[in-house]
């Protein structure tokens, strides 16, 4: 099994994505969604998270070997920065939604050195805008941000749009497209429900999907 599948497989067998075309959840901008992510619950799932977690590191070596600094996103990417780093020996840190109001005043946390080749390590990747926002503070301290490996993607095409009009590249080790198939393999949606959930990802304000 390759790695987009077998890390679908691990998300849905742990029920970090729930899929309820017929029960869909509400973002907080109103859209109705039938998909919810939360790869939180993998730092819980000792089997899933050693899936993720090698296959992170393996991606950083494999796409971005020149790499120097693990850079999280906060909060969902800094578990999974901090443990690829470990598997890869290599130094971390995070970067803050907001910089302190106390102290150092630090947005990004941990050392890092103008020129430093930075990988930065996102949990899911949607309409990209927290992302970017990561990537940009890194540049602004001097960073040479390489790309970002992510945990998950949907493919929304305003977030590949974002990416890339921003200059970044992104390497996601599963996704919408993947995690559809495999749920329709594992018997956990309806072979008519494939369509209703691409048809959801390619026009989110569109609710036409919500009929079957």
């Amino acid at each position: 099994m390759d790695t987009a599948k077998n890390v679908a497989s691990e998300l849905l067998d742990i029920q970090a994505v729930f899929l309820r075309p017929d029960d869909p959840f509400t973002w907080a901008s109103g859209i109705k969604s039938p998909i919810y992510c939360d790869n939180r619950l993998i730092l819980t799932a000792p089997a899933a998270r050693r899936v993720v977690e090698n296959a992170i590191a393996e991606t950083v070596k494999e796409k971005f070997p020149e790499a120097q600094v693990l850079m999280g996103t906060s909060t969902a990417g800094i578990a999974h920065a901090a443990i690829a780093a470990y598997i890869l020996d290599m130094p971390m840190g995070y970067v803050r939604g907001s910089a302190k109001d106390h102290g150092r005043n630090n947005k990004i946390e941990g050392r890092l050195n103008p020129g430093d080749k930075v990988v930065v390590i996102e949990d899911l990747i949607s309409t990209a805008g927290s992302c970017i926002d990561v990537v940009e503070a890194l540049r602004e301290a001097g960073a040479d941000v390489l790309g970002v490996v992510s945990i998950f993607t949907y493919g929304m095409q305003k977030g590949l749009d974002r990416l890339a009009a921003a200059g970044v590249t992104n390497y996601s080790l599963s996704n919408l497209d993947t995690l559809v198939d495999v749920a329709v393999e594992k018997k956990y949606i309806a072979p008519e429900d494939k369509d209703r959930l691409l048809k959801f990802r390619n026009n989110p304000s569109d609710e036409s999907w919500m009929n079957k």
